[in-house]
């Protein structure tokens, strides 16, 4: 069902209530109901300890970075790349060199599309993606794909929400010049096999990019392991500030490269009969960052590090394993995606019921559950739904809540009955 890798024991179980008390958030009344928040997939709760390392920063050190020659420049400087290097930790990158940051995922797909894919595009070539992608691994391809004359071709998937590697590689045609898959599905949760993607990829001489918002927070991310050429996250999703992310390249994609943005700061010498630029990462992080949002990112990744990735997975594995025992029993409540491997993030219908109504009426009851396309029409295409429910689980959401969760769903059906 999930074999997110855990051994049954091994690990020191959660203090669940001392890590609540980590998110002030939870702990907030809704429509006069404790708050029980299904919504992680949308974007998780900030620890106090990020929400502190961002009101640290604007108190005591806030400045522009690499601009200045006063103390205050010198710490905004020191904290904004020490977060660089704790990414490239993260991800087990070879050099701090190979992160750019970003706003996030949106923004790390449309630089390789704009300055990697586009200028070697040509009519006649393609770019192969899935059938579970989010917008933001579709249209910048599809943008891209109309400004060159290449065109875009689709990887099918099973009804359980697994992607068929067969036809994934039987499409790896010799006129595909990039693949772009979801690492984690938004909607159904599946896990993709990338480390085989990316070998087959490889093979054929076709870079891979991988998009890891939903992957980062449930899974660790190697991505020298992995084999892919380009690795997307996104920071609020992974319990940092809006606006943060970043993208991982080898470096000689990224010397490759040209600049997406011009302006301050990515630049070497400016004259008007030309300009010459920085060295990767900088020559693509033109103008004022969100330097707050990421010193909260480097402070997220402290309060990881203090839990343990594995010890957050472990705790999901049984959160999600006790969730979908609880939805099969709920009378015409059909889970969307049945993979085998799966983080837990949950689709969902209620016969009878239109999907907007059921998370209104759950938010009255104080549950965040999200309803909708979730920014991916093509799969709500191909389940043949307008939109479905989705509970989203961290580490922090309890058995109790979700049981609520199950509870709040059949007070619903009586008032929509």
């Amino acid at each position: 069902m999930n074999d997110i890798p855990h051994a049954s024991g091994a690990l020191p179980p959660l203090d669940i209530e001392r890590v609540r008390a980590d998110f002030p958030l939870l702990a907030r009344t809704v429509h006069g109901k404790p708050l029980i928040y299904l919504d992680n997939a949308n974007t998780s709760q900030k620890p106090l300890s990020v929400i502190e390392a961002v009101d640290r920063f604007y108190r005591r050190s806030n400045a522009n970075v690499a601009r200045a020659m006063h103390a205050l420049g010198d710490e905004a400087t020191s904290a904004y790349e020490a977060t660089r290097d704790k990414l490239a930790r993260f991800i087990n990158a070879a050099s701090r060199d190979e992160i750019v940051f970003t706003s996030g995922t949106t923004q790390a797909i449309n630089l390789v599309a704009y300055s990697h894919a586009l200028p070697r595009l040509q009519p006649g070539d393609t770019i192969l993606v899935t059938q579970m992608e989010h917008h933001a691994n579709i249209v910048p391809w599809q943008l891209v794909c109309e400004r060159s004359g290449a065109t875009l071709k689709v990887a099918p998937i099973t009804h359980s929400g697994e992607l068929i590697v067969e036809r994934f590689v039987e499409l790896l045609t010799p006129e595909v010049r990039l693949a772009a898959v979801t690492h984690v599905s938004n909607v159904l949760g599946t896990v993709n096999p990338v480390a085989t993607l990316a070998r087959e990829c490889r093979r054929r001489g076709i870079p891979l990019l991988v998009d890891g918002s939903q992957a980062a927070p449930h899974l660790p991310i190697d991505v020298r392991a992995l084999g892919c050429d380009f690795y997307a996250l996104t920071g609020h999703k992974l319990f940092a500030p809006t606006g943060t992310g970043l993208l991982w390249a080898r470096r000689g994609h990224l010397d490759a490269m040209p600049p997406f943005f011009g302006g301050g700061e990515m630049i070497r010498e400016v004259r008007f009969e030309g300009t010459s630029f920085a060295d990767p990462p900088h020559k693509f992080e033109a103008g004022t960052p969100n330097i707050a949002g990421f010193v909260g990112f480097g402070a997220a990744l402290d309060y990881i590090d203090s839990i343990g990735l594995d010890r957050m997975a472990a705790r999901e594995h049984e959160l999600l394993a006790h969730a979908l025992e609880a939805m099969r029993k709920v009378p015409g409540l059909r889970i969307i995606g049945e993979a085998r491997d799966r983080v837990p993030v949950i689709a969902f219908l209620v016969d009878g019921v239109h999907a907007h109504d059921l998370a209104t009426l759950l938010d009255h009851e104080g549950v965040a559950v999200r309803s909708g396309h979730h920014c991916a029409h093509p799969l709500m295409q191909y389940y043949g739904v307008p939109a479905t429910l989705r509970a989203s689980l961290a580490f922090y959401n309890t058995h109790a809540e979700i049981d609520a969760f199950i509870a709040a769903i059949g007070r619903a059906r009586k008032l929509l009955a």
